[in-house]
Formats: structure tokens, sequence, C-alpha cells
């Protein structure tokens, strides 16, 4: 298949070099449980193409694409405004968004020198020409991006790292390709910690032949929890600037299923917004 063109920016984002690597990637995948944890993410993959397979459908069937792209739309430009209040982020800034997916950020941030990569990419392209023609994508793994280091001012990452196979090793490439003085959106889901639990339990058993997939564990291949996830930053060159959580109000407790879901709470939004930090200069 034909690479797509990355326009307004050859020669200046081009794919890492061999000898170059990344912090995710030649990491070799060793052991039975790492072989489950990549069977698994292969999986999520799967589900995730045929989810957004009948996605489309629906959406072209009854005609709703433009609202579907109104919500995205006024998603993107807040994320623009926010990173806009640290600094300011032109129209030909190189943006890089790590897991664009069917309609990512991306496609609506207005970037000129903007590019996607996703490993389905290649996939979504037919299935959603409308909004994947508005930035090129490359079908690739975030564990091991295709770019040289230190080469986008911007890097977004909305909400996708809990159905990769290694997400702190995404963490690290990200921060690898951000520029020093760039600036990094990053956003997913937290949980309560029992829900890691029963997420690493479903991968076990059916990893160990016995298929019984439950969604909301099958999509994913982890459930983190909000120090999982602020951890994956401890070690890298990045300065956190804002860090947000905002966990859904359920409302009154009306019976014990209701108390059950105000402790053992999930999908609360966790945000971060960070600075990649100059290189330390020689003593």
């Amino acid at each position: 298949m034909e690479r797509p063109r990355l326009s307004g920016m050859e020669g200046q984002v081009t794919q890492r070099p061999a000898g170059e690597p990344g912090a995710g990637a030649g990491e070799p995948r060793r052991g039975w449980l790492a072989e489950l944890r990549h069977r698994r993410a292969a999986r999520a993959l799967e589900r995730q193409l045929a989810s957004q397979r009948d996605k489309a459908n629906v959406i072209h069937s009854q005609q709703d694409d433009v609202a579907v792209a109104a919500r995205r739309l006024v998603h993107a430009r807040d994320v623009r405004e926010r990173l806009e209040r640290i600094r300011p982020v032109p129209r030909d800034a190189r943006v890089l968004e790590v897991g664009s997916g069917p309609h990512g950020l991306i496609f609506f941030f207005g970037s000129s020198r903007g590019v996607g990569v996703d490993p389905l990419a290649a996939e979504y392209r037919p299935l959603f020409a409308g909004w994947q023609g508005r930035a090129p994508t490359i079908a690739a793994a975030g564990e091991a991006l295709p770019f040289p280091s230190s080469v986008f001012d911007v890097v977004l990452c909305d909400n996708v790292i809990d159905h990769a196979e290694r997400p702190a090793a995404i963490v690290a490439e990200m921060a690898r390709v951000l520029a020093p003085g760039g600036l990094l959106y990053f956003s997913v889901n937290v949980h309560h910690p029992v829900y890691g639990v029963a997420s690493r339990l479903h991968g076990l058993w059916n990893g160990l032949g016995l298929r019984l997939e439950i969604r909301p564990f099958a999509d994913h291949t982890v459930h983190l929890t909000e120090d999982e996830a602020r951890r994956m930053f401890g070690p890298l060159p990045l300065r956190v600037l804002e860090e947000f959580v905002a966990r859904e109000d359920p409302g009154p407790a009306r019976h014990a299923g209701d108390l059950f879901k105000r402790v053992f709470f999930k999908n609360a939004a966790f945000e971060v917004i960070a600075v990649r930090e100059p290189p330390a200069s020689p003593s």
C-alpha cells in the first residue's frame, strides 16, 4: 500500500533511522505472561476494528457524520485552547497524535503539519474517508513510533493507551519524539484498583483457553489506577504543568448498586499537560 504523504512536513518529519532506537522499540516479548499480553492486545485491536466497522455503517446510513464531526471539533478546539494558554500553537506547528483512531484530535486540530499514528490507520482510511482525509496517517504501533527523536512541537494522545500492549512504552515514545519545549496533551480513563485485578484475571483465563470475553475487559488490555497512570511520567524528561482527574458524579445513592459505583469508581478522566524539558547542559 502506498505510504500517505505527510503534506507540508516533507524533509522535517521522517521515519526514524534504523540505527536510532526508540524508547519502546526493540523490546523482545519474553515469557508466557508477556506473550499473553501480546495476544490480548492483538485481540483488542480485532474488536476495535469490528466495532468501528459497525459504527461506520451506522453513521453512513443515518447521515449523522456531521454531528459526530462537530463533537470532535469541539473537543479538539478545547484541547488546543488549553495548550495555547501555556504558549502559542501556530498553524504550521508539527503536531503528532498517537492513537489517532477513526476520528481523533488530529483531524480537527487545525495544523497544516499534523500527522496521526494508529495501528489500524490503513483500515480506517476507507471507513471514514471524510474525516481521515483531513490529516495524513501512518499505520504503526505507539510503542515504536517511526520518527526521529525531538521532531514534534505538540504530541497528543487521547484516551487510547489502555488498548495497547505496553502503555508505558507509548508514553516514553511520546516524550522521545517531542522537541525540547514542546507540549504534550495526554488523557486516559483511570479506575478503582479492583478493576485492574479483574482485568488481569480476565486476561489470564482467556490466555488459558477459556474464551469468555467480558466487553470492558476484552476491549482494553489494562485498567489503570490514577497512581499507575501518574507513575508512567516519573522517569521521563517531562515537566507536568497541569493534571486533572474527574470522576463522574453518580448522583444520590438510591440502592446498594449506587453505593458500589461510588466506592468502586471507573472511567475517571485523567488528563496531563506537560512540557518536554531541554537536555541537560554539560557540566
